[in-house]
C-alpha cells in the first residue's frame, strides 16, 4: 500500500489483528458456586444470581474458575493481589495477541515504531505495556502511550491515538508501524461486587458480564513495504455526552474497582449514535454510491451488553445479523471491556460470520463503535479486505442474540400466536429464530421474574 492517493485519503491500513482469551469459560451457575460458598441468602444476592440466567451470556472468558485461590479468600482480593494476577495470567495474554497480530502483519518486533496500550483493570507504575513490549523484544526507542480511564471505549481510543502517531510520522516522511494492545482482566474482581450486593443489598450484575482477554492489532502509515491490510481505517469521531460523568465509570476501591452507572445509560448511549455516524459519514472520502443508509455497513459494535445492542439496531435501523460478530462475541466470551472492539473485528472476518450476513452480503465498509465512561463514544469507519477472510471454528448453527428486555418483548400473545409459529414451516432468519427462543427461555421464569430481571437489566445494562 503506498501512501495516500487522494483528498482526504490517510493511507492507514490495519495489517495484523490477535486475540487471545484466558483458557477458562464460566457457565452461568459459576458466580451461584461463590455467593454460595461465602455468602448468605439475601433479596439482592437471589435477584442478582437469578438476573445472572437471563444476560444473554452463555460463558464468560476468564483466567481461572470458582476455585481460583484468588476468590476464595476469607475477604474480597486486595488491588495488590488483583495487581499479581493481572501480571502473572493477563501480560502473557497481551504478548500472544500481540504475537499473533505481528505476525500476520508480517512485522518484526524491531520494525515497530511506536506502541499504543490500554486497561482499566490495572494502574500500576511502570504501566502492563512495559512488561509485554520487554518480553516482545520491542526496541528500547518505541515510542509508548498507555490509555487509562476510558474502559469499554479504550480499544478504539487507543485506535485513534495510534492513527494520529501514524499521521505524524507520515508527515515528517517516515514509516509507522504502531502496535495497539488492550488488556482485561475483569473476572477477579467478583468477591469485590459480591461483597457489595450482600452489605448494601445492591442489584449488580457487572459480575454477570464482564469477562477476560487480550488484543492488539498493528497500524500502519502506508510508507515502506507492509503487509496487505486487514482493514483500512477511513476516519474516527469520538464526542462525550454533556453531563454524564456520573452515569457511567469505575469508581476505586480498595478490592478493585466498583461499577458505576445509572438507568440512564442505555437511553443516552442510543441517543448519540445517529449523529457520529453522520458527522463519521461526511469526515471520510466518499464511498460508493452503495454506501448511505446505516444499513448499507457491517457494524462492529462493542458488545456491552444485550440493551447497547438492541438499542443500537433501534436507532439505526440495522438487523441482529448487521452486528453478527458483536453477538457471536458476547454471548460466547461476555465483556471484556476494552479488548472486545478488535476482537469483535476479527471475528467478522471468518468465513462463518459471511454465512451470516444480512441478505447473504458482506458488506466491504464496516462501522465500528463503542462507549465509554464520560460517557464517551468512539467511532470509526473501516474498509475490509475481503481477501482476508479467515476460517472459523463455532459450533453455532446460526445466529444467536441475547434475550430482549420489557420495553423490547412482551413475551406471548394471548391468543397463543407464537406457540402456532413454532409448528409451521420457519421461514425466519436464523438469528430470528435464536432470538426467540432465547426470549421464551427467559419468559419461563414467570411473569413476575421476568419482570423484574427486565427492569434490572435495562436499568444496570454496562458500556
Amino acid at each position: 500500500m503506498a501512501a495516500p492517493a487522494g483528498p482526504g485519503e490517510l493511507g492507514l491500513a490495519i495489517t495484523g489483528l490477535g486475540t487471545q482469551y484466558p483458557p477458562h469459560s464460566l457457565p452461568l451457575n459459576a458466580i451461584d458456586t461463590l455467593a454460595k460458598r461465602f455468602y448468605p441468602d439475601s433479596p439482592a444476592m437471589k435477584k442478582v444470581l437469578a438476573i445472572n440466567r437471563y444476560t444473554g451470556i452463555d460463558t464468560r472468558s476468564s483466567i481461572g474458575t470458582p476455585d481460583h485461590p484468588v476468590v476464595n479468600g476469607p475477604n474480597a482480593p486486595t488491588v495488590a493481589q488483583l495487581h499479581e494476577v493481572f501480571m502473572s495470567d493477563g501480560v502473557p495474554m497481551a504478548v500472544t495477541a500481540a504475537k499473533k497480530a505481528l505476525a500476520e502483519a508480517r512485522v518484526e518486533a524491531a520494525q515497530i515504531t511506536h506502541m499504543v496500550s490500554t486497561t482499566c483493570t490495572d494502574s500500576a507504575n511502570p504501566g502492563y505495556d512495559h512488561y509485554v513490549a520487554r518480553d516482545l523484544g520491542l526496541s528500547s526507542s518505541v515510542e509508548k502511550v498507555l490509555l487509562h480511564g476510558v474502559g469499554c471505549s479504550g480499544g478504539l481510543a487507543a485506535l485513534r491515538t495510534a492513527a494520529n502517531l501514524c499521521l505524524g510520522h507520515a508527515m515528517r516522511g517516515k514509516p509507522a508501524r504502531v502496535l495497539v494492545v488492550a488488556l482485561e482482566v475483569s473476572t477477579t474482581m467478583v468477591r469485590s461486587e459480591l461483597d457489595s450486593v450482600h452489605a448494601l443489598q445492591e442489584t449488580r450484575i457487572g459480575l454477570a458480564l464482564f469477562s477476560d482477554c487480550a488484543s492488539a492489532l498493528v497500524l500502519s502509515n502506508g510508507l515502506g513495504d507492509q503487509a496487505e491490510p486487514v482493514y483500512e481505517l477511513l476516519g474516527w469521531e469520538n464526542r462525550v455526552i454533556p453531563d454524564t460523568e456520573q452515569d457511567l465509570g469505575f469508581d476505586v476501591d480498595p478490592s478493585g474497582w466498583k461499577v458505576v452507572l445509572t438507568p440512564r445509560v442505555p437511553k443516552l448511549t442510543q441517543s448519540v449514535i445517529a449523529p457520529t455516524y453522520h458527522s463519521l459519514l461526511e469526515s471520510v472520502p466518499p464511498l460508493p454510491l452503495a454506501y448511505r443508509l446505516p444499513s448499507d455497513f457491517d457494524w462492529a459494535m462493542h458488545p456491552g451488553g444485550a440493551t447497547i445492542l438492541t438499542g443500537a439496531e433501534k436507532a439505526m435501523d440495522i438487523s441482529p445479523e448487521h452486528m453478527r460478530a458483536s453477538y457471536d462475541t458476547y454471548i460466547n466470551h461476555g465483556n471484556s471491556s476494552s479488548a472486545t472492539i478488535f476482537s469483535v473485528m476479527d471475528r467478522l472476518r471468518a468465513k462463518e460470520m459471511d454465512a451470516l450476513a444480512p441478505g447473504g452480503r458482506v458488506r466491504e465498509y464496516v462501522v465500528g463503535c463503542a462507549f465509554g465512561p464520560g460517557i464517551t463514544i468512539e467511532m470509526c469507519m473501516l474498509k475490509r479486505n475481503l481477501a482476508t477472510r479467515l476460517g472459523g471454528n463455532s459450533i453455532l448453527s446460526g445466529l444467536q442474540t441475547p434475550p430482549e428486555t420489557e420495553s423490547e418483548a412482551s413475551g406471548p400473545s394471548e391468543d397463543g400466536e407464537e406457540e402456532d409459529e413454532e409448528e409451521e414451516p420457519d421461514t425466519r432468519s436464523a438469528a430470528a429464530v435464536a432470538a426467540g427462543e432465547v426470549g421464551r427461555t427467559r419468559l419461563d421464569a414467570g411473569e413476575e421474574g421476568a419482570l423484574f430481571i427486565s427492569e434490572a437489566l435495562e436499568s444496570v445494562e454496562l458500556d
